[in-house]
């Protein structure tokens, strides 16, 4: 099941919304806000909510199915599966009381798309890494390895990958290292270099980079006769199509492929040390991911074309509690028009069936 972005007004004068994601019956998080949905230009300062008094009225406005929900940085972006009013996000900050010796505290600002757009640090980098000490274990099978001014660098076997960014001992981030006669190589056991990519994936923050331009790759005079440029650029296709977590990064030479590396590894461990990532890692931990093709809109043209006898509209609506009756309609009438389903009679009495065989 998705998860469902739920709105609900409260009896407070400051905080007059309730905003919340559940999923499974779990609650993801809830915040209390001062809008329902912030103006263009606008976010809205929010309230984490600790605990919810059963006896608090609430008054529910809105539920929306959850198309997507991921962790960027210091921020939960969130997108609601409907045509408009769809792109929003959470940002939590933390910052220190007027009385140092209190310590921290929690702020929690909500924004729209239009409200990102128009704010002065909507051309800001999302981490900025400038300085930030990094340690990287270079895997003792190198023979010219990559430098790393600055960083901390170690020696040791690497169960994969050629390069790994250390975090208190552990790897976290791994690269994969190729020049082109290396990828040219690979080409010669195409199975077993998938498993190997397969398993640099795994690692869940990982990258493979190449010394060379893509289009070195299908240049026949660069190719000298060892394979057919149409076959490797089928290859360079699947390998992207079989791994599509994995980023594949052609940096053009191997100065290039190094510079980009260090600044992967310094992203990353950036985005390991913040701690004001409170709200968004707790809120990552609990999502289920769900994969989505086509969205709301899909499942319900696919629940319309698997329906095997007449039904009319409210009934089938029944199946999507959390869509207004008038969207199921619009994906009925646009399955009408494509020629799909049909439909005799009018208004509610109206009976829609699937067309043909």
């Amino acid at each position: 099941m998705s998860a469902i972005w739920i709105v609900e007004r409260t009896g407070n004068r400051r905080f007059p919304f309730r905003v919340s994601i559940v999923q499974n019956g779990r609650l993801l998080v809830a915040v209390r806000a001062q809008s329902a949905w912030p103006g263009p230009g606008q976010q809205v300062f929010c309230l984490r909510e600790r605990e919810l008094d059963p006896a608090e009225s609430l008054e529910p406005m809105e539920r929306v199915p959850v198309a997507h929900l991921s962790r960027v940085g210091r921020k939960l972006t969130i997108v609601l599966d409907r045509p408009l009013r769809k792109r929003c996000e959470l940002l939590a900050v933390r910052k220190p009381y007027r009385d140092s010796a209190r310590g921290m505290h929690e702020q929690i600002f909500f924004r729209t798309e239009s409200g990102i757009r128009a704010h002065r640090s909507r051309t800001r980098a999302e981490i900025r890494p400038d300085g930030v000490a990094i340690a990287v274990a270079v895997d003792s099978a190198e023979k010219y390895p990559w430098r790393f001014p600055g960083a901390t660098t170690e020696r040791r076997k690497l169960r994969v990958g050629d390069y790994g960014l250390l975090h208190d001992g552990r790897v976290v981030a791994v690269v994969e290292r190729k020049t082109y006669d290396n990828m040219l190589a690979d080409l010669g056991a195409v199975q077993a270099l998938h498993h190997s990519l397969a398993d640099l994936a795994s690692l869940g923050s990982a990258a493979l980079v190449v010394e060379a331009q893509y289009g070195d790759f299908l240049d026949p005079r660069r190719l000298r006769g060892r394979w057919p440029a149409a076959f490797v650029g089928k290859v360079l296709a699947e390998i992207a199509a079989m791994h599509p977590t994995l980023p594949i990064v052609f940096a053009g030479n191997r100065k290039l492929a190094n510079q980009w590396t260090h600044q992967f590894f310094a992203a990353h461990a950036t985005s390991a040390q913040d701690e004001q990532l409170s709200l968004v890692r707790e809120v990552g931990a609990r999502y289920e991911v769900e994969p989505r093709t086509e969205g709301l809109d899909g499942d319900i043209a696919a629940a319309a074309l698997s329906e095997t006898a007449p039904f009319q509209l409210r009934a089938f609506a029944s199946r999507f509690p959390d869509v207004p009756e008038a969207r199921v309609r619009r994906v009925l009438n646009q399955l009408r028009q494509q020629g799909r389903i049909t439909c005799s009679g009018r208004g509610r009495a109206a009976h829609w069936s699937r067309a043909g065989p």
